[in-house]
C-alpha cells in the first residue's frame, strides 16, 4: 500500500470526508436528488456539463465498506439521474457510470461515489486500455481465475 494511500484513508472519516459535509450539509452543493440513503449532485470538476455524483450518505471509503442496500440504492439512483440526464436539457446522447474503487483505480475521494456522466459524439471523453484488452482468453485461463475467484467470495461469508 502506498504511503500517500494509507495516509488519505487514515483522514477519511465522517468527520473530515468532504462528501459527508455535503450530505450533513456542511458544504456547498448543487443537489439534484435526495432519498433517505443516498445523494445526488454536480459535479465541481464536470466531464461534461451535467457531471453528477451519486453519494450514500452513511461514510464508507471503499466499496467493501458499503452495506450492500446502499450499494443497490446508489445505482437505484444514478438510473434516476441518468434519465434525467437525457430529459433535462443537457447535451446527452449516451451515459457513463464510473466508481473507481482504490487509489490505482482512481479513487480520490475516499468516499465510495457514483459518477454519472453525459456523453455525446465529439465530447473528448474516451477509457484507455492496457495492452492486454481485446486479446481472448483461454477457457481453461478463465475456468481457473474464476474457481479461485469462488473460493474468495465463500471465503468471505454471507452479506
Amino acid at each position: 500500500m502506498a504511503a500517500g494511500f494509507a495516509a488519505t484513508m487514515a483522514e477519511s472519516s465522517s468527520a473530515s470526508c468532504v462528501f459527508c459535509k455535503i450530505a450533513r450539509r456542511e458544504a456547498p452543493a448543487s443537489i439534484l436528488y435526495e432519498d433517505d440513503r443516498t445523494l445526488a449532485y454536480l459535479d465541481i470538476q464536470p466531464i461534461n456539463p451535467g457531471h453528477a455524483l451519486v453519494i450514500p450518505k452513511a461514510h464508507a471509503a471503499m466499496l467493501e465498506d458499503l452495506p450492500p442496500e446502499d450499494g443497490g440504492r446508489i445505482f437505484q439512483t444514478g438510473a434516476r439521474v441518468a434519465a434525467a440526464l437525457r430529459k433535462g436539457g443537457v447535451r446527452c446522447e449516451g451515459v457513463n457510470f464510473h466508481l473507481a474503487d482504490g487509489e490505482v483505480a482512481g479513487q480520490e475521494i475516499f468516499h465510495v461515489h457514483l459518477h454519472v456522466y453525459p456523453r455525446y459524439s465529439g465530447d473528448g471523453v474516451g477509457l484507455r486500455m492496457g495492452p492486454r484488452y481485446g486479446a481472448t482468453s483461454a477457457q481453461t485461463e478463465l475456468d481457473g481465475l474464476a474457481s479461485r475467484l469462488r473460493k474468495a467470495l465463500e471465503a468471505l461469508g454471507p452479506r
